[in-house]
Formats: structure tokens, sequence, C-alpha cells
């Protein structure tokens, strides 16, 4: 899969600022992803959620004819979201209460996750 819009790629952070961070993509150009794209809650310091050398995942905003490229990581954690609330369902269509339960949950554990990895930096 290339650089193009809306595509979802692993890239590794280079460089982090006060605005966002840089990131190295797989065709050895760089990105940005701004502040405001690190994740769903209110991010004051990018170093609180990335830090250099580390693996992340993100989605493709734009390419413009300058060269530079939008980046976002929190639209690929909500794009995983979808993922599982549809593979929750399996399809079918499950009780709305039941289906809510099943999302609670899989949000704490991958909430646990995520705390306890960027507690490790």
């Amino acid at each position: 899969m290339g650089i193009e819009n809306e595509n979802i790629v692993e890239g590794i952070v280079r460089k982090i600022v006060n605005f966002g961070a840089f990131i190295e993509l797989p065709n050895g150009k760089t990105g940005l992803v701004h502040i405001s794209e690190v994740s769903n809650n209110f991010v004051r310091n990018v170093n609180d959620y990335l830090e250099v050398g580390q693996k992340v995942k993100v989605k493709v905003l734009n390419l413009n004819d300058g060269g530079k490229i939008a980046l976002s990581i929190k639209q690929t954690l909500e794009e995983m979201q979808d993922r599982r609330m549809n593979s929750i369902s399996g399809g079918q269509n499950p009780d709305f209460e039941n289906l809510i339960s099943k999302y609670k949950k899989q949000s704490d554990e991958t909430l646990t996750t995520l705390n306890k990895r960027v507690d490790r930096y």
C-alpha cells in the first residue's frame, strides 16, 4: 500500500516538537502528525504520548503539491474501534445494551494496554 490519501501505514517517530511529531514513512519521506491528531484525549505535551524511534500507525490525511504530508494517529485508533464494533456484532443485530457492554469492556482493556505502553516510555 502506497502513501496516498486515506491510507494507513506504519512509520517511525523521528522528531518531536511542540506542535506535533515528524514521522518517517516507508517511502523515506517525512510527514507531520499535528498535536491535535496524536490522541482522542487532550494532548498538552506530545512527549507524553510518543517517543523518538517509536513505530506508529498513521493515516495519511493530505498530500499537498508542496510535498507536505499531513498524518493522524488519532484516526487510526478510531478506525480500529469501528472495526472492533463490526466484529462484536458479527454481522448480526445484537441488542443495544449487550453491544455497549462488550464495547465498554474492550475499550477499557485497550485503554489499560495503551496506558501501560505510555507509562513504559
